[in-house]
Order: structure tokens, then sequence, then C-alpha cells
């Protein structure tokens, strides 16, 4: 592992990466960069923490994954949306909906679409991860953002942090939450740990174990429920380089913030080359 050389091209090359943290055995052994002290966008890193929140409400029997979502959603919808499973939302296999909700009602967009449940197929699209969240704030009767906060931030002792919601005031569990390098690695860790963070069990080492694996295929190798998958291990990933890759079977966790709008894979082959030793 050559920790330097990897912060030398980051440097070098003038990529807007943040911090970048290396954990092994669950010890941080390199730092580099802003890693605690400000907090930074995650764009679809986000998806993340309402999959652990849901992995917990799932936990306590509340909801299952074979659960129609109309079942928690009571509002009218195309036909169709009877047969849409939570787990078609987790997994993105739900072809034909558009990337993202749009207007002052994104229940009402988005159930308003046209869709073929029957058709499967891998579907990145936002509105997934939103009509899970509006249905765990129902399971709940609560706020999700707040039950966030209190199941998962608090245990996590992450102090710092924005997060998002929708026209309606919904959590946005999407995209749109802020963090430090320091406290998403901490979902690296509790993933790592199956459910467990500092001796204190948050979710179950059932759920993270379904949701790591693959559920649905994709060009990338393969998805869970909001993670991907990633070499022999998976990974949380945001749209402009936001990442935090997990694997296990080398105890090893990479986590770094960038903001890089383009498709280069330069960043992620100095981080393979000289973090991991991968040259292929």
């Amino acid at each position: 592992m050559d920790f330097d050389s990897f912060v030398n091209d980051i440097e070098r090359s003038g990529w807007n990466v943040f911090g970048t943290e290396v954990y092994e055995s669950g010890r941080l052994i390199h730092s580099w960069g802003d890693t605690q002290e400000c907090i930074h966008e995650m764009y679809s890193a986000t998806k993340a923490v309402l999959s652990v929140a849901f992995g917990i409400i799932y936990d306590r029997g509340l909801v299952g994954f074979d659960d129609p979502i109309l079942k928690y959603i009571s509002e009218s919808a195309k036909p169709g949306w009877e047969k849409v499973t939570i787990r078609r939302l987790l997994t993105m296999s739900l072809p034909g909906l558009p990337f993202r909700a749009e207007g002052d009602n994104w229940i009402r967009f988005s159930l308003d679409c046209d869709i073929n449940p029957d058709e499967r197929g891998f579907n990145y699209s936002n509105i997934c991860t939103y009509l899970v969240g509006v249905a765990l704030a129902n399971i709940l009767s609560s706020d999700l953002g707040k039950f966030i906060e209190d199941e998962i931030f608090k245990p996590l002792n992450i102090e710092h942090f924005e997060y998002s919601r929708s026209p309606e005031g919904y959590f946005y569990g999407a995209s749109g939450m802020k963090l430090s390098v320091h406290d998403l690695s901490k979902f690296g860790l509790l993933l790592m740990n199956n459910g467990v963070f500092d001796g204190r069990r948050i979710v179950s080492e059932e759920y993270v174990k379904l949701a790591t694996s693959v559920q649905q295929m994709n060009r990338e190798g393969g998805y869970g429920f909001y993670i991907w998958k990633y070499r022999d291990g998976y990974s949380i990933n945001g749209k402009w380089k936001q990442k935090c890759y997990i694997l296990p079977a080398r105890g090893i966790i990479i986590t770094y913030l960038s903001h890089i709008e383009d498709d280069s894979k330069d960043l992620l082959m100095s981080m393979e080359k000289n973090i991991l030793g991968i040259t292929d």
C-alpha cells in the first residue's frame, strides 16, 4: 500500500478531492485533506443512509421486502403500481421511471408515471428511493429525518450533517445529504462489521448481508439495496466521485469525497493501483 503516491497523484493532477481515509482491520491507518472539519455533498451516497434506516425498520418487523409500496402510500396511482413491491424499489428494478421527480408534488408525479411491473431490469431512478422514504415515514407516523438522526447518527457519533426534503416535506433519501469524509467512513465500518459500530448493534447482520450482496444485475456488476457491487466487496457511490469502498475479505475501507464532474476513472485507477495494488 502506497498512500503517499495516491496523495501525490491527487495533488499533481489537481483533482478536486476534499479528503480521503483508509482503514485496515477497523483502524484508521491513513488520512489526507479535510476529513473531519467540513461536510460535503454526497449526492447518491445518501441512498446508503436510507438503506440502513430501512434495515432498522425491517428488523423491527414493521415492513417487508415484498410488501406493495401502495400499502404505505395511500394515493391514487396509475395501473401497474399495485404490483410494485418495496423490493423492486430497493433494487432499482422498475423500468420506465424517469431519473427524478419534478414539480411541487413528487408523490403525485411518481405515481402518475407509466410503468410495466411485469418487465424487469436495472433502471436507476431517484424516485425509487424517494418512495421508499415516504413509505418509511408513513410506517413510523413521524419524520424519517429525525428517526435517522436518533437511530443512526447519534450511535455513529455523527454531529454535523445536512439533508434535504421533498416539496411535501419528506426526508429525501436519494440525494441532498452532506457529511464529512470521516463520518461517511463510519457507514463503511458499520457495514464491514455486519451492522455493529463501536460495540453497538444498529442494524441486523441479516439485513447488511442482503443489502450488500447482488440483488439486481447491471452493467456495473450488480446492485444490492442502494449499495453497489465492487470487485470482491461493495461500495457507496455518489455521482461526482463520492465514494466509500468496502472490501471485507481484505479488511480494507477507502473513503473519499470529491467534486469531479467528468466520467474519467483516473482517481479510481490511482486508488486501485496505490492502495489496493490492482493494475488491471
